[in-house]
């Protein structure tokens, strides 16, 4: 018997909001496959607003309230039967973050959860990681957003730290972390890395992930600390509107994805690891994921 059932997750970042839809299959005596049908995604960039000024703007507000209606419609011509809206980084830190999300539930009907960083990346750690890991190896997962990072360090499969740190690539554009922030950071990595002998990272977010589809690698292939070092040099060599015009990117990732690789590379230098693996996964992915096995609260179409 054959069930076909359609989740969705909402992910409003410090950069984009992103919609994804999931097919969720169920067949009788083999495990539940999650098989993406739709991912929409619109940067807003809240970050801009919040970690500058400490609000959200008003014309940011309007997009927002636009964004989850179209959200709402979207999920309602798909016939989602459950859905969850999760808030990170900007929308925590917002001063009228509180009102930008009464507004959208009154506006749309969508409830959001503003999360904290540590449940953030206990949402991502369900996204399975076993399917894209061996079991016998130690990682350094890491999830890079616009105003916050995630970093997990995963021993044969079992998550044994984790924390998440104000060093995202908004942040890191308008210049708003500080040298501390670094060494802390340089320091955690060392003190839950350096027992291991050989540790590899994983790496997460729509800036990896792009780096990793112009390497034009196998998906399961790791690409090199020597080969993001070149791209990020690469990059560089570029002004703004060439990385738009010959690198073919979005103007929204165009600036980003320099300080992105920043936070990829000093995690893999301060591991010491040689190797990034990008299994193109996110909070999205493990919201969906949390909604069917029950691990949060969702809400139903």
């Amino acid at each position: 018997m054959l069930s076909i059932k359609k989740y969705a997750a909402i992910d409003i970042g410090s950069n984009a909001v992103r919609l994804l839809i999931s097919n969720v299959i169920e067949q009788k005596d083999k495990p539940v496959v999650f098989k993406k049908n739709s991912l929409v995604r619109v940067p807003i960039r809240l970050g801009a607003d919040v970690f500058i000024k400490g609000r959200i703007s008003k014309e940011n507000t309007q997009r927002m309230l636009d964004t989850m209606l179209a959200f709402k419609l979207l999920m309602k011509s798909h016939k989602v039967v459950k859905y969850k809206a999760c808030a990170t980084s900007a929308m925590r830190e917002s001063k009228n973050g509180s009102d930008v999300v009464d507004a959208i539930l009154e506006h749309s009907g969508i409830s959001i959860d503003i999360i904290d960083g540590e449940e953030e990346a206990a949402i991502i750690a369900a996204t399975d990681l076993n399917k894209f890991i061996d079991p016998e190896k130690v990682y350094l997962y890491v999830d890079v957003g616009g105003g916050s990072t995630e970093f997990s360090v995963i021993n044969k499969g079992q998550q044994i730290a984790s924390r998440s740190f104000k060093i995202g690539t908004v942040r890191l554009l308008n210049d708003m972390v500080k040298k501390e922030a670094w060494s802390e950071l340089n320091q955690w990595i060392k003190e839950n890395t350096s027992e291991y002998d050989k540790i590899s990272v994983i790496g997460s977010g729509g800036n990896i992930n792009k780096i990793f589809k112009v390497s034009g690698k196998a998906l399961g292939k790791p690409l090199t600390y020597f080969y993001l070092t070149t791209y990020y040099n690469t990059l560089q060599s570029y002004s703004y509107e060439e990385r738009i015009t010959e690198l073919a990117l979005n103007q929204d990732r165009a600036d980003v994805i320099i300080p992105a690789m920043r936070i990829y590379l000093f995690a893999m230098k301060w591991s010491g690891a040689k190797h990034i693996y990008v299994p193109k996964i996110g909070l999205a992915d493990g919201i969906i994921k949390s909604i069917y096995f029950n691990t949060v609260s969702s809400n139903t179409q």
